[in-house]
């Protein structure tokens, strides 16, 4: 097999000078090089600047959730197979956990989850139909805890005045981090954004069909609090 590592679509996105992420080139596993070439093509919806039609996409009209920035995908497919009347799509820049999430694809047989591999802003922005979202999860983004990068922060206004957007009516944001300050900045930004209602009284109950990732605990045992943010579409 070729050892050179697939290209990355999403190096220059349309428009938006300011990125959420940083694009991190990690190494990859034989498999997920394996997993990536062999399945990339079938699971991998291309970046367009026109809507997706979910109907075509999984052939039912089954509620659609959106995921920001899945990570390496373990805990996007075992929620994917744990639901299998809902349809999943999952947004990432890095490619090993593109290629992962692909093989967890094909070992568990998941035909309700889609990878597109590119910047979640300008997704959500121009492939995704106003009022046509059930939910966007976004687990464990990127802290940006310096204040001169808190412009970069993921869940903030305006960027969750176009969540809301997309969401349908009753549509939820689902976020969960364990950089507390992050979590009160996100608290206050999502109570100020019009439409949408904060489901519990601050920070939310942790919602017992999300799996706990490696991620959170390595969080959970460097002794940092992990919070969680549950807000409706009213």
């Amino acid at each position: 097999m070729d050892d050179a590592e697939p290209e990355i679509p999403c190096e220059t996105p349309l428009h938006r000078a300011i990125r959420t992420y940083v694009l991190r080139k990690g190494r990859m596993t034989f498999a997920q090089k394996r997993d990536y070439k062999e399945l990339s093509r079938v699971w991998c919806i291309p970046f367009d600047n026109k809507k997706l039609n979910f109907v075509e996409i999984f052939g039912n009209t089954n509620p659609v959730v959106v995921e920001i920035g899945f990570g390496m995908g373990t805990a996007t497919a075992e929620i994917a197979q744990a639901n299998p009347e809902i349809n999943y799509i999952g947004i990432e820049v890095h490619i090993p956990g593109v290629g992962s999430l692909l093989g967890e694809i094909r070992r568990r047989d998941l035909h309700n989850l889609y990878i597109i591999q590119y910047d979640a802003l300008d997704v959500v922005e121009n492939m995704i139909t106003d009022a046509s979202v059930a939910a966007f999860h976004i687990f464990f983004p990127d802290p940006w805890p310096k204040k001169k990068h808190h412009k970069r922060r993921l869940v903030k206004r305006p960027y969750t005045e176009l969540f809301v957007k997309k969401l349908i009516e009753g549509g939820y944001v689902y976020m969960v981090t364990d950089w507390l300050e992050y979590a009160e900045f996100a608290l206050k930004e999502l109570n100020e954004t019009p439409l949408l209602k904060n489901k519990y009284d601050g920070f939310a109950e942790m919602q017992p069909w999300r799996p706990k990732t490696k991620f959170e605990n390595k969080g959970i045992k460097a002794e940092r609090i992990i919070s969680e943010l549950y807000f409706v579409k009213r």
